[in-house]
């Protein structure tokens, strides 16, 4: 019996000791999980970017025309030549502000429009119904079609490129904010007219903020089409922008300055969308966090 209670004492002094960890370490070790797992991310991006450019340029120099086709080597001489340079045009940085500005200015007005006009159709069932068809034969509309006809309308100025965006935009957060204000719980409005609020205050205190997150992720695709509208409608006529830019380029067969406009474009969106990014993290602070589900796509 003796020799038993003997073996079980060094059992269990032999059992390995297991250390708790403290809220500092756990934080720092995530903490560093994280940002390993950052760079890990960042530098498979920046080895696809690689493989991508040094596969075009090899093949572009021994097996395809660059002429047509051109190569990241000519692509990166036409992007100094417009930053340092300038353009046929004058500065590139005036063909920039001019694009920007069209879309910006085209964002805003689309944006309110899109919000106004689709939380009070989103509530209104019977002008919903009414306007329906009206909606749908204006979205059918080719953009393009009515790029050409703002120009007859209002020149080749800033007021043709601001209307051809408008129309982009509307709609892509036009029917985000109308399906945001349809999800609203009928059960929350009903309590608060029960309680005396109003239609003014329902519709600012319950329907608009329930229907944020809706028109918040609208907003990420509609600057893009912000984008799209101020560049076809450079296009189409303009006496600068970007769109301009990548016009003259098509025709004098330059297709290093057709990629050169088009790496400006995408990197002016990207700013964009992250800057649309942070004030949609500022405005859905309330929301729970959702890691893991994809917002990085």
């Amino acid at each position: 019996m003796s020799l038993d209670v003997t073996a079980i004492e060094k059992t269990a002094t032999a059992a390995p000791e297991f250390e708790v960890e403290t809220e500092e370490q756990i934080l720092a070790r995530v903490r560093n999980q994280a940002r390993r797992n950052k760079i890990r991310t960042w530098s498979l991006r920046a080895l696809i970017v690689a493989v991508w450019l040094g596969s075009w340029q090899l093949t572009a120099t021994y097996w395809i025309d660059p002429f047509f086709y051109s190569k990241p080597s000519l692509i990166w001489d036409r992007l100094v030549e417009w930053f340092t340079e300038g353009t046929q045009f004058g500065s590139i940085w005036l063909q920039l502000y001019t694009t920007v500005q069209e879309a910006v200015l085209g964002f805003a007005i689309g944006t309110v429009a899109g919000i106004v006009l689709g939380v009070l159709l989103g509530r209104s069932r019977y002008w919903a119904d009414v306007l329906a068809p009206f909606i749908k034969a204006l979205n059918a509309v080719p953009r393009i079609v009515l790029a050409s006809l703002f120009i007859i309308w209002f020149g080749l100025g800033l007021q043709s490129k601001v209307a051809t965006v408008v129309v982009l935009v509307f709609f892509a957060v036009f029917f985000n904010a109308f399906t945001g204000a349809r999800e609203v719980d009928g059960n929350v409005i009903d309590n608060a007219r029960i309680l005396g609020a109003s239609r003014r205050q329902v519709l600012g205190s319950i329907v608009l903020p329930s229907a944020t997150t809706w028109i918040l992720s609208s907003l990420h695709t509609a600057f893009g089409f912000a984008l799209i509208g101020a560049v076809v409608g450079e296009y189409a006529g303009a006496g600068k922008g970007l769109g301009l830019l990548i016009s003259n380029a098509q025709g004098t067969f330059d297709a290093a300055g057709i990629y050169a406009g088009m790496i400006i474009i995408t990197v002016v969106a990207l700013v964009a969308e992250w800057l649309i990014g942070l004030a949609e993290n500022r405005l859905l602070k309330w929301r729970p966090s959702q890691s893991g589900s994809g917002h990085g796509i």
